[in-house]
């Protein structure tokens, strides 16, 4: 990566972490807006990968809307208030079909509310997990991901010369892969010591179950793009691409955290 990409890309990352941080130290309603802002850029890539073309904004603004009904939903009621709001988006999209077909059969399908759901299911529903987190919950998985995503970055730069998915990211190595196993483990370990009450063996197990939701997360993604022939699923973050790029990993380390969780305690 040329030195200006790489410069872009750390002050982009700095911005990111400080608006995270302010929101985190405000708390409650500061979290929320973070949230439902990430959500609603993250639901306008993704149909946006699905149906680029202009005419196709309105879809991309019902997305949006969807996003932001789940996780209001979750922080007014909880995970149950979000899956009712799931379960109307659901049927007010058949219905949307329906009533399309009704009028029209040889020109109407299911794939447009399909990828409205897709989305739905993908992001809000993902990002909802947050809500019943406390800070120092969140600062953990946050700090899970991109310490992922930088130890793998740097190890593959350096070491990367055997390739561990070519057919999904063909940058991916096996020594990025290994780095940001053995980093992440390691930042949630000594994390964990340092706040939590669980044993060491509980962090090294969470850290290995982050990391591993992490590159998933991340291989699921590049895969969905190369399947759509997307090379970034945006433009908005300069260095990075777009958003969705950035928070792939996220969307499946927080339910795997926030089903550890119910396994183990981890915080007082």
């Amino acid at each position: 990566m040329p030195a200006s990409a790489h410069q872009q890309r750390i002050l982009t990352a700095g911005l990111a972490v400080a608006l995270v941080s302010l929101a985190l130290w405000q708390g409650g309603v500061f979290v929320l807006a973070v949230l439902v802002c990430v959500c609603a850029l993250g639901q306008w890539e993704f149909t946006a990968m699905f149906r680029p073309e202009p005419e196709h904004k309105p879809l991309r603004l019902t997305g949006v809307a969807l996003g932001a009904a789940m996780l209001l939903a979750a922080r007014l009621g909880g995970p149950q208030a979000a899956l009712w709001t799931l379960a109307v988006s659901f049927w007010a999209l058949a219905l949307r079909f329906l009533f399309r077909y009704g009028r029209n059969q040889q020109n109407s399908d299911f794939s447009d509310e399909l990828i409205l759901m897709g989305g739905a299911l993908y992001l809000p529903l993902m990002l909802q997990f947050c809500v019943g987190l406390s800070t120092v919950e969140i600062v953990l998985v946050l700090l899970s991901t991109a310490v992922s995503d930088t130890a793998a970055y740097y190890s593959g730069t350096f070491f990367g010369k055997a390739k561990i998915w070519p057919q999904v990211s063909p940058k991916k190595s096996w020594a990025g892969s290994i780095g940001g196993f053995a980093g992440c483990v390691a930042a949630v370990t000594t994390y964990g010591l340092y706040l939590g009450e669980a044993p060491v063996v509980a962090w090294l197990a969470l850290g290995a179950l982050l990391n591993i939701g992490s590159q998933m997360g991340d291989f699921f993604e590049s895969a969905l793009k190369r399947r759509l022939a997307v090379k970034d699923s945006g433009t908005l973050l300069p260095g990075h691409g777009g958003l969705l790029d950035r928070i792939d990993s996220l969307l499946l380390a927080l339910p795997c955290y926030a089903l550890f969780k119910q396994a183990v305690p981890l915080f007082p």
